[in-house]
């Protein structure tokens, strides 16, 4: 069984930010579906993934809302924020740099991004909203 449009397009674009030096800069490859139990920060992890219906008389698609997290223990925001900035850098429109298996990814968008201090006061997160239009091969 083949993985669905929004796994797959998680795994693209996973590969796709290890593979980019910006990032890897910032979080050298902590980039994560679930991180382990105490992790090296900083690091980024991916949020909520969405996927609603968008299919055609001629092809069967999904237009998938994710969001990307990054983590900082770093006084201060600006960590934090350049994770953010550089995500958005990464991926937003960037369509070709993400390679999906039995699946075309039509359009990459990052809808917005913000930063905030952690509940425990003990470093700041950054969230990066993306909207995404994926169709079968």
């Amino acid at each position: 069984m083949s993985d669905g449009f929004a796994l797959e397009l998680q795994k693209g674009i996973r590969a796709a930010l290890v593979a980019d030096s910006d990032i890897t800069d910032l979080v050298s490859t902590r980039v994560y579906d679930e991180p382990p139990q105490r992790p090296t920060y900083p690091f980024i992890k991916f949020g909520s993934i969405q996927p609603q219906a968008d299919d055609t008389d001629g092809s069967t698609g999904a237009n998938i809302s994710l969001t990307i997290d990054a983590f900082s223990r770093a006084t201060g925001r600006v960590e934090a924020s350049r994770i953010a900035e550089a995500i958005r850098a990464s991926l937003h429109r960037q369509e070709e740099t993400v390679s999906l298996a039995g699946f075309h990814l039509i359009e990459l968008i990052c809808e917005t991004y913000f930063v905030d201090q952690e509940n425990d006061e003990r470093g700041h997160f950054a969230t990066v909203i993306f909207s995404a239009n994926v169709q079968t091969a």
